[in-house]
């Protein structure tokens, strides 16, 4: 099939070449009326423009696409990464990694940077702050460039792969109570993260669904780091009431898991003994840590694959496919680090 040029939108529209690029490049100098013409037949057509990338005359140039992952350090995105780079090869596709490191400008910067480059697509896991993350994602639904997210963002029309937190939560929470556990608390994942308000979420639900009352002072914000989970448990631990124990923690995720574990055995608090923990994403150490972490396993690299075979069928589609939007389960691995009460 002939590739759409820019030419091709220009004729499609009735206007020249250079009000395309105009558009294309958010030029004040087009009118809002000719903007929207343009872009619907941009849409119309399922044009995308082209990086600087294709005027290196005589040189080859790979197809690739993009990870902005959210932290470098995190194992949950090494993980996420593996599954798509393993994807993208078998397409003959590159992966270009990059990290936002929490901060949304960053992440805006550089989706940009990818759809400048002509790198031909991007995965995002991406930074909610407020209502203005959805600025840069809409600019590049505008000029349809294809894009996948780790996290579903309201108020944005877009391709989603993600887990389902609040299922695996809720179930997490709910095997501590029938096991015994009535002292149960939360460490609570960083306001930027979706996922973070969903895990919340089935933390309540499991209440709700038991005898058990829930209240507000049960989710201890903490954050996603080994620091966090290491200096939130030292600072909880040591205002806790030891009446309170035998106790349970569900952490946000596997490493925040293993930095309150350090912490407790700093402090002479036995896991499981006296403090039970449960983690998320099932990491490479949980499993190996000691004792070994009874975590929530999410298939990390089938979420990056389903990822990457979402945005390279979108590159490669003569004409725009449907919005696609895939939860994947995850379930509870009972290790060493939650004892049953009864």
């Amino acid at each position: 099939m002939k590739k759409v040029t820019i030419s091709d939108v220009a004729k499609n529209a009735g206007v020249s070449k250079g009000t395309v690029s105009a558009v294309i490049n958010s030029r004040s100098t087009v009118t809002a009326k000719t903007r929207e013409h343009v872009l619907r037949v941009m849409k119309e057509l399922n044009y995308r423009p082209l990086g600087q990338a294709r005027n290196l005359k005589g040189q080859k140039i790979e197809k690739s696409i993009g990870l902005i992952m959210r932290e470098l350090d995190n194992p949950f995105y090494t993980s996420v990464a593996v599954g798509i780079k393993k994807y993208a090869n078998s397409r003959d596709y590159i992966l270009i990694i990059a990290s936002s490191e929490s901060d949304h400008q960053t992440e805006e910067d550089i989706s940009q940077l990818f759809a400048a480059k002509d790198v031909k697509g991007v995965i995002i896991a991406p930074v909610i702050d407020g209502t203005v993350e959805i600025g840069h994602l809409f600019r590049l639904k505008m000029i349809n460039y294809p894009f996948v997210m780790l996290e579903e963002v309201q108020g944005i029309l877009a391709n989603v792969v993600s887990i389902n937190n609040v299922k695996a939560t809720t179930e997490a929470v709910k095997y501590l109570i029938e096991h015994g556990h009535k002292n149960i608390v939360h460490f609570a994942g960083p306001k930027f993260a979706s996922h973070a308000y969903e895990r919340m979420e089935g933390f309540r639900n499991a209440f709700s669904e038991s005898h058990l009352v829930f209240n507000d002072d049960l989710i201890i914000c903490c954050g996603s780091h080994f620091h966090d989970g290491y200096e939130k448990g030292k600072a909880y631990f040591k205002t806790i009431d030891k009446v309170k124990f035998p106790m349970a923690v569900v952490c946000y995720n596997d490493v925040v898991a293993l930095g309150l574990m350090s912490a407790l055995h700093h402090m002479n608090i036995a896991v499981p003994e006296q403090v039970s923990i449960i983690g998320n994403d099932d990491i490479e150490f949980a499993r190996h840590w000691s004792p070994s972490l009874t975590t929530i396993s999410t298939p990390l690299e089938e979420l990056g694959k389903k990822a990457a075979e979402i945005l390279i069928n979108n590159i490669e589609a003569e004409r725009v496919l449907p919005v696609k939007k895939i939860t994947l389960d995850a379930k509870l691995v009972v290790r060493e680090t939650t004892l049953e009460l009864r």
